[in-house]
């Protein structure tokens, strides 16, 4: 995984410059040859997605701080339903019992999809809440090998995820950030806010 590490090892300016170079010069559209990985990055940036690469637990935990402490999202109330990530929350005072108006939604999901940059969820994650009934703002805890290549890839994953107690509300958000006027793709779409810290564990 050097491409993670050469893509978030440097300032986020050079950055980007090294991943145009990668995809040719070209910010729209990524070469065929990229790896699903690449592809995944590309598009979820593209969606307006914020990636945080951690190489460890210990990162992610130090990124989570990061985050809250650029929201100012310290002692709120946050939606959760997954009982593995209360411990984040509780190491930083974050209220997740009952939250009438929470900041943010930190969940993980079933698996990233690279032809478009999304994230696929179910029912384990975000229960029966419709996306545009998730607080606006997203924090998502995923690894690298949950990245597939298309949608019907992380349908099969769940299919074999779950023998038994298959999950229902699969869905996936896709926009990151709110829609110009003029773009018209995302018509009765939800934009999220929407951090990603991507766990290394390949």
């Amino acid at each position: 995984m050097n491409f993670f590490k050469k893509i978030f090892g440097s300032s986020d300016a050079a950055s980007d410059e090294e991943t145009e170079s990668e995809y040719g010069g070209n910010p729209t559209t990524p070469d065929s040859h990229l790896s699903i990985d690449e592809r995944f990055i590309f598009n979820f940036k593209k969606n307006g997605g914020k990636f945080l690469y951690c190489e460890n637990k210990q990162e992610v935990a130090e990124q989570f701080e990061n985050i809250l402490e650029e929201n100012d999202w310290f002692e709120n109330e946050v939606l959760c339903y997954e009982p593995g990530l209360f411990s984040l929350l509780e190491e930083n005072k974050l209220i997740y019992i009952s939250p009438r108006n929470p900041k943010f939604l930190l969940a993980s999901c079933e698996n990233l999809i690279a032809d478009e940059g999304s994230i696929l969820f179910s029912s384990k994650q975000i229960r029966q809440d419709k996306p545009n009934e998730l607080p606006p703002n997203i924090v998502i805890i995923a690894t690298t090998s949950q990245i597939l290549a298309i949608k019907s890839d992380g349908l099969s994953a769940i299919k074999r995820k779950y023998e038994r107690d298959y999950p229902t509300n699969i869905t996936t958000i896709k926009y990151f950030e709110k829609a110009k006027e003029e773009d018209f793709t995302q018509y009765g779409s939800v934009a999220k806010n929407l951090y990603l810290l991507l766990l290394e564990d390949l």
